[in-house]
């Protein structure tokens, strides 16, 4: 069963890895399989996103019902095959049929030692049908009480430099988000290029920075999809490090997948008389 951290202990861990010298890495995990694999690679910190499920099915990164639901379904499942790693729940803070507070109780007592704002009112942007505005402010409330409040160790996403800026107030960890992860069978069709995407990562670790110096800023999507995109990215921006979802737990299983497959196929055959 995995161990429960506080917030305290959850950041001495990352900026032990940052005295270190070496970059952050997070991941999410769909399935028990992935979560140990991953544990067993070094990976610092575990997420368990509602998107699992469909990268799982081997289907692009879609919400396939409440995220909330999903996040609870998928939780028994990582949590009981990790051993030391801190682990993440991915909750939706505008689900209106919840009592927040209650909620975020309910995934630290089943053993997440943090939470992540996702999915967020900040995935489809101020155009969406949405309030985005309210959504944001009421975002921002309930992730400075889970931090400040209640003492969770705390992590969002931010898709424009503005909501950068807002989340690196009331959050440990912002990762900068540069658009769905290409690569793979089923990864984005289109993608800005990896100098694009560096100068963005650096545009809002330097906006949340000027709010926070403090805080921890992780990248992700678009482009960052292998070990050598993450080394330009932190050649070109001031970070701590990746996390990823497709890049980690859908394309290597793809391409071990098949390589496996052909390469029993590739094996010298005679068949007995």
């Amino acid at each position: 069963m995995a161990k429960k951290y506080t917030r305290k202990q959850v950041l001495e861990r990352l900026r032990k890895v940052i005295a270190e010298g070496k970059p952050i890495i997070g991941a999410g995990a769909g399935a028990g399989i992935v979560a140990k694999c991953i544990e067993i690679g070094g990976v610092d910190l575990i997420i368990v996103y509602c998107t699992g499920k469909s990268r799982m099915m081997g289907l692009p990164t879609w919400i396939l019902g409440d995220p909330n639901t999903l996040t609870l379904e998928l939780a028994p499942e990582i949590l009981f095959v990790v051993k030391e790693t801190p682990v993440i729940a991915g909750i939706d803070l505008n689900d209106p049929s919840r009592n927040k507070e209650e909620l975020v109780k309910k995934f630290i007592d089943m053993g997440f030692s943090g939470i992540i704002n996702y999915p967020s009112i900040a995935m489809y942007g101020p155009e969406c049908i949405y309030d985005y505005d309210a959504c944001m402010k009421n975002e921002v409330k309930l992730l400075k009480n889970i931090r400040d409040e209640m003492g969770i160790f705390t992590m969002s996403y931010a898709y424009r430099p503005s909501e950068a800026k807002l989340f690196a107030e009331v959050v440990d960890v912002l990762i900068a988000h540069v658009g769905w992860t290409g690569g793979g069978l089923v990864g984005a069709p289109s993608i800005i290029t990896l100098p694009e995407a560096a100068k963005r990562v650096q545009k809002m670790a330097e906006l949340a920075r000027k709010v926070n110096p403090d805080i921890i800023v992780l990248c992700h999507g678009g482009p960052i999809i292998s070990p050598k995109d993450t080394e330009y990215i932190y050649e070109h921006a001031n970070i701590d490090g990746f996390i990823g979802g497709s890049s980690v737990e859908r394309i290597p299983l793809e391409n071990a997948l098949i390589s496996i497959i052909k390469d029993f196929k590739n094996v010298k055959f005679k068949k007995r008389k």
